[in-house]
């Protein structure tokens, strides 16, 4: 994944450029004109760019300057091999949609967090989802019983490993399924994407902790399977609405004002 920003504007004269994989940009901020083969298209905030391996095109700035998108290059071979049947690009773009809020604000996250280890599941389900709005629509199928028994292992496996650095590709293989079926599988059957489920207990995990140990936030941190104490700061005040350790003292406060004069008289 990459952060594109740009800052040409009006005074700019667009020129000619080449897309050298299957590229998909998110815009983030601004406004700018896309133009290729396929149409033209005046890219908005959660528009997506959708560009073919070869192809050319030219970016402009003719209303006003700068823009900023996430841009994801992947090859055909890589998405053939993960699992996802992207058709060709007959339109240029995608507009604002519905299907793509979550995955765009995942993504944004992921840049401003720097968390590198979502951007191969992130490139995926953003692929997977231009893919279905694309192709013709079908009714979903529920999961089938052998799926559910492989998610089921592969949700153990993160309970049992949380901690520890589990890829997508490495879940996927596993459970004998490639890494988009996989992805899409699990997140129809658990309701959340397996990195997701990896940091949901992760962080469930560290508020137990906090709650039950006085051990120190850096140590719950590390042990829970983050590699830094401001990643982990900024996650839990993500998923629980406040830092580690006005989360402890808060419990800390609530308990003791539950307790009677005479029992905390009994446990001091």
């Amino acid at each position: 994944m990459g952060d594109v920003v740009c800052t040409s504007g009006p005074q700019d004269r667009p020129f000619e450029e080449r897309h050298a994989d299957v590229s998909i940009a998110a815009v983030t901020e601004g406004t700018f004109q896309y133009r290729t083969r396929q149409g033209s298209a005046l890219m908005v905030p959660g528009a997506l760019l959708l560009g073919t391996p070869g192809a050319c095109f030219e970016c402009g700035h003719d209303h006003a300057a700068g823009d900023r998108c996430l841009a994801f290059h992947m090859t055909p071979a890589f998405l053939e091999s993960a699992g996802v049947h992207l058709p060709a690009f007959a339109l240029p773009s995608l507009p604002p949609l519905p299907q793509l809020t979550r995955v765009l604000a995942a993504a944004e996250a992921a840049r401003d967090d720097g968390d590198t280890d979502a951007f191969e599941e992130l490139a995926l389900r953003l692929a997977g989802t231009v893919a279905a709005q694309l192709a013709p629509k079908r009714p979903v199928r529920p999961a089938s019983a052998r799926d559910e028994k492989r998610i089921s292992a592969a949700v153990r496996r993160i309970e049992a490993q949380a901690h520890r650095a589990l890829s997508l590709a490495a879940l996927a293989r596993e459970a004998a399924m490639s890494r988009y079926h996989f992805l899409r599988t699990f997140a129809q059957v658990t309701g959340m994407t397996p990195h997701q489920f990896v940091l949901r207990t992760r962080l469930t995990r560290a508020a137990v902790r906090l709650r039950r140990s006085n051990d120190s936030i850096s140590a719950i941190a590390f042990d829970a399977g983050f590699n830094d104490l401001s990643t982990f700061n900024r996650r839990f005040r993500r998923l629980m609405g406040s830092n580690p350790g006005d989360f402890r003292a808060r419990l800390t406060s609530v308990t003791a004002a539950r307790l009677t004069p005479a029992r905390a008289e009994a446990m001091s």
